[in-house]
């Protein structure tokens, strides 16, 4: 298993029940077939460019280790959620 780091941008017009639903949600399909280290919530912020009409974005890190396999599932899921506007995915070298 390789570890991960997934950094989503939520649309800011989202309620804290409908994000912590949405981190629960994110949580359980990478624990389906990986491990989550951590959650950051790293707050709401300017984006440098208009992502959906959006200029403002909440920010939200996922730590975690998963096969490959699992990147792309998550990204699938991603593309399908409306709150989420922006993702990354990235494999963290140690």
């Amino acid at each position: 298993m390789n570890k991960y780091e997934s950094i989503i941008i939520v649309n800011p017009s989202v309620d804290d029940d409908k994000l912590k639903s949405l981190k629960d949600d994110i949580t359980a399909l990478i624990n389906k077939d990986g491990k989550l280290e951590k959650i950051e919530d790293m707050g709401k912020k300017k984006l440098a460019y208009e992502v959906k009409k959006n200029s403002e974005g909440i920010y939200v890190k996922f730590l975690f280790e998963a096969n490959p396999t699992l990147i792309t599932e998550l990204e699938r899921n991603y593309r399908i959620i409306d709150e989420v506007i922006k993702f990354i995915d990235v494999k963290v070298e140690e």
